[in-house]
């Protein structure tokens, strides 16, 4: 058991013959575990931060005592292994943008119904087929399955086949509206040529507000999405529910043999993302190393063989001041952080920023911008973090030039930042409120499915051995 679920009360003992049995989430008395579905349309934990919410979301949910089913397409899910009632079933796609091959043709023999030939479409006409199509797969196969699952949670699909009657109560979670990628990829589009082609990849932001206004229960993950989500997307006020999420703060933490390495810096970025801010950060780091000429950047990321970044390392001479890795394994990315003299979050916007929350949880010091929730979890300049305005590459260069020459304050702002996120992000914490907020869905229901009685059927295998094509569950 980890430090979190500990910390959770998760050590309880089990009921007699149904497996751990937990406190009320709303506060007093015992109630069964739950059987939850939760869906992802991508689930790659190494490609962007809601793999990442799915796989420690779905570990402390099962570590809660409580069973779950995670339903994705591809990049599949990976979940954490040996657990008992974690189970990954796929739901595949035509997976028209795996690598090597991005906007394949599939061939005749791939197609299997009208809602392949629909992401095909799509895909020519320019547009994200993957909400819509994943939704509509989601409900043939939860429908085909009624009565197996308490809850439904859908991890931002927003997919008009997930609206009416799924078989089950239905809970939501965006991490942030996409119409804020939308317009950050607008504004940092040159010519009409590529508005229109950032509009067409878009274009499902619209169906995506027509469902939020819809759904019943909604989650984000902090204060700034709350109010960007009603705001944008329309949903109601009463209807949107923070659940912090946060760390893995067994993983992510400070580990004194693993030596700092003079004049890093570490951040975590999809490279020419606009609203990742990374080619700011480089242009921070050419005016840096004039004071600390020891100082370059390792990014967690895809390097760019052109763009705006690429272009900004060559303009500024720092091919061999900034390193790009990817495919590194967990312990492999927490000692690269801890390697690290200071970490960098330069986005504009983040829904939430778990690269902040894992940075500080190692204990290592962090300067970040102000844009959208980074404050909530970062905390206050001089006390926590280093916080800087979004988008100015002076002042990011300000901050991570004063942590480099100071090694009091990075250690000072390394401490207060582990303690931060022991006290307020946690996954075991995260769990325990959305587990509150199915409850709340279920009784606002027709109810639970049953008593007491355990689910006929459900695998409670470790999820290494659990993954199900769906064919073999329901037909697609």
């Amino acid at each position: 058991m980890t430090a979190e679920a500990r910390e959770a009360g998760a050590d309880q003992e089990p009921a007699a013959g149904r497996g751990p049995s937990r406190p009320s989430a709303a506060g007093g008395g015992e109630e069964r575990p739950l059987d939850i579905a939760l869906l992802t349309y991508k689930g790659n934990p190494f490609c962007g931060g809601q793999g990442v919410y799915v796989r420690h979301l779905s570990r402390e949910l099962a570590r809660l005592g409580h069973r779950v089913e995670v339903i994705g397409s591809q990049p599949y899910p990976v979940l954490d292994e040996g657990l008992a009632g974690l189970t990954l079933t796929e739901l595949p796609s035509l997976d028209l943008y795996r690598q090597p091959d991005p906007f394949r043709t599939p061939k005749r023999d791939e197609y299997r119904d009208w809602v392949d030939a629909l992401e095909v479409a799509t895909m020519w006409t320019g547009g994200f087929p993957e909400p819509l199509t994943f939704s509509l797969r989601a409900r043939r196969h939860l429908r085909a399955r009624r009565g197996e699952f308490d809850v439904v949670h859908d991890n931002q699909t927003l997919g008009y086949g997930l609206l009416g009657d799924i078989g089950a109560p239905l809970v939501t979670t965006i991490h942030h509206p996409i119409t804020v990628d939308r317009q950050l990829e607008l504004d940092a589009a040159d010519g009409w040529k590529r508005r229109c082609s950032v509009r067409r990849w878009y274009a499902f932001t619209r169906m995506q507000k027509r469902v939020a206004r819809r759904l019943p229960s909604v989650l984000t993950v902090s204060g700034s999405s709350r109010q960007e989500i009603v705001d944008h997307l329309g949903v109601r006020d009463e209807r949107v529910h923070v659940v912090h999420i946060g760390a893995d703060t067994d993983l992510f933490a400070p580990n004194p043999a693993v030596a700092e390495v003079p004049g890093r810096i570490v951040t975590t970025s999809s490279a020419d993302v606009p609203l990742k801010g990374l080619v700011f950060l480089v242009e921070a780091l050419a005016k840096v190393r004039a004071e600390h000429p020891a100082a370059h950047l390792v990014v967690v990321g895809k390097r760019p063989a052109e763009g705006p970044v690429a272009q900004a390392i060559e303009r500024y001479g720092l091919e061999g001041a900034v390193d790009f890795v990817k495919g590194i394994s967990d312990a492999e990315l927490v000692d690269l952080i801890r390697s690290a003299e200071v970490a960098c979050v330069p986005s504009l916007y983040e829904g939430f920023s778990l690269p902040a929350a894992e940075a500080m949880a190692t204990g290592t010091p962090l300067v970040a911008t102000t844009g959208g929730a980074i404050p909530e979890v970062a905390g206050r300049d001089g006390e926590t973090c280093l916080a800087v305005p979004p988008g100015d590459a002076g002042a990011l260069a300000a901050g991570l030039s004063r942590l480099l020459a100071d090694p009091a304050l990075r250690a000072r702002l390394g401490r207060a930042g582990r303690e931060r996120v022991l006290d307020r992000f946690t996954w075991a914490r995260a769990a325990q409120g959305t587990v509150a907020h199915y409850r709340e869905a279920i009784a606002r229901s027709a109810g639970p499915r049953r008593a007491e009685a355990p689910s006929p059927g459900r695998s409670a295998a470790p999820a290494s051995v659990a993954g199900v094509s769906s064919e073999s569950r329901a037909t697609c």
